[in-house]
């Protein structure tokens, strides 16, 4: 009997088996892969969602961003995004603390889902600042603006507060607004500019305002080192006595010498030195150089009074006044013979740092002056408690003198303060006849403005006063002048 039958049987057998077992070990090769694509597919959803709020975090909203774009460039319709910043976040969670602040992160991205359909998708930003991602253009955009502004300001009544919120909303469209990389920072760019105007609505991205926080960021970065590079000056605009018309005393002013920009008024780099903690050096520097310019006209001659604008910043600094007394110790220059303007609304300031301030300025002697009064909100009691010797008239109030009778009335009612409290009272901006005339019938002591003399550099002040001649239009007080220089003048 022949074995092949047999042996074939049993090697049909064999490869039947074999089949058999790749089948089954394919078919669990294949569920485990499935099992585990679902598993990943499940962790990786959860790593896309912020763990506080359940919103997407930033990595799977920009994931989504791509997706929008790709759907938009093959033809569907545009989107958006909306980047939504509480207004006073801030306050409320360093107030009330992080269990508080992470309660109202969880109601606000509640509300959030409200506003927009299921096609739109959200991310938790950073700490009370959210993005929208929906489809529609900025028509639709600012009607969902408007339901998030709405939804937001309905009270929230948590444990340990109930409270209206405000929002400030940036809104970026693709592609209109920039690439799909861009677009959360252009809306975030729009929501900013909201803030700076008070917060509590919302505004559509402009291509301008790229392009001046691209200003912003260079200037900033070239006033770092201005002072290190010497490009600071001061000017001198000189304080007229009312009844004279007599140089009695000059006021500095910083100017920016930019090697790109030219001459820059300190209106402009100002404000940013007081952003981004700048304005201390600068300050610092301004004293000083006041100390040292009006040490060389008390060299020639010439002793006149310097005012300085001081900052709110500096006036919270424990050592300004001996900065102060240094720079004039160190130049020879007598207290009274300095003057620290201050603004109002920082006079008014009921810190304790501040008070301190105001009260070493009164025990070393400084001539203190109150500038831009009128803007702010003085009280009769706190302004008694200053040690100031004269308050300044706000410009806004002398430019409408001629034509405003409410001007005119402030402008009276400041000075008749000032006499009741035995302070002088200085007007500045004084650019007519007019105005002049008006201020020395009300009884004002001294004027400072465009009528009598720009803001000039030190060195022209000084030829004007002990130069072989006076122009006929400044004549400076004889009483500044040494004896050695009054033989001279005369």
């Amino acid at each position: 009997m022949s074995l092949w039958p047999t042996l074939a049987a049993a090697g049909l057998l064999l490869a039947c088996l074999a089949l058999c077992l790749y089948l089954r070990e394919r078919h669990q090769r294949m569920r485990l892969s499935v099992e585990l694509g679902n598993l990943s597919k499940r962790v990786f959803t959860n790593l896309e969602r912020d763990e506080l709020t359940g919103m997407l975090t930033r990595s799977g909203f920009d994931a989504a961003l791509e997706r929008k774009a790709v759907q938009t460039n093959n033809g569907t319709e545009s989107f958006c995004v909306l980047y939504v910043a509480l207004d006073n976040f801030g306050l409320l969670n360093d107030a009330f603390g992080h269990e508080t602040g992470d309660q109202l992160l969880r109601e606000v991205s509640r509300r959030l889902g409200k506003c927009v359909d299921d096609a739109a998708e959200g991310c938790h930003v950073t700490a009370g600042e959210f993005s929208l991602v929906l489809n529609g253009d900025t028509q639709i955009g600012t009607a969902i603006a408007k339901r998030v502004s709405l939804a937001l300001t309905e009270a929230v009544a948590l444990e340990s507060i109930r409270s209206q919120l405000t929002c400030s909303i940036g809104i970026a469209t693709y592609p209109d607004h920039g690439a799909v990389s861009k677009l959360v920072g252009n809306a975030a760019l729009a929501m900013r500019s909201v803030k700076q105007s008070g917060g509590g609505d919302f505004c559509i991205y402009d291509p301008k305002m790229g392009v001046a926080v691209r200003e912003k960021a260079v200037m900033l970065n070239d006033l770092r080192n201005a002072l290190a590079k010497g490009e600071f000056e001061l000017y001198f605009q000189p304080k007229i006595d009312a009844i004279s018309l007599q140089v009695t005393a000059a006021e500095a002013l910083l100017r920016w010498h930019h090697p790109v920009r030219g001459l820059i008024g300190p209106s402009v780099f100002i404000p940013l030195a007081e952003q981004y903690g700048l304005i201390g050096p600068i300050g610092h520097w301004v004293i000083e150089e006041a100390c040292r310019k009006a040490a060389r006209w008390r060299e020639r001659g010439l002793r006149m009074r310097v005012a300085v604008n001081i900052s709110g910043y500096q006036m919270r600094e424990d050592d300004l006044v001996d900065r102060i007394e240094s720079a004039l110790q160190r130049n020879g220059i007598q207290p009274e013979r300095f003057t620290a303007e201050i603004t109002e609304s920082v006079a008014m300031e009921d810190t304790k740092v501040t008070q301190q301030t105001f009260e070493r300025m009164r025990s070393a002697g400084f001539h203190v002056s109150i500038d831009d009064f009128g803007t702010g909100y003085s009280s009769l009691a706190a302004l008694r408690k200053l040690p100031a010797a004269e308050l300044k008239i706000d410009r806004a109030f002398v430019m409408d003198l001629e034509e405003s009778e409410d001007a005119r009335s402030i402008a009276r009612s400041i000075i008749n303060l000032a006499n009741a409290l035995n302070l002088r009272v200085v007007a500045e901006g004084v650019e007519t006849a007019g105005q002049r005339d008006l201020l020395v019938s009300m009884g004002c002591n001294e004027l400072q403005g465009f009528l009598f003399a720009m803001p000039m550099p030190a060195y022209e002040l000084e030829k004007m006063a002990i130069g072989d001649r006076q122009p006929e239009e400044m004549e400076f007080r004889r009483s500044l002048f040494s004896e050695t220089y009054l033989g001279k003048l005369e």
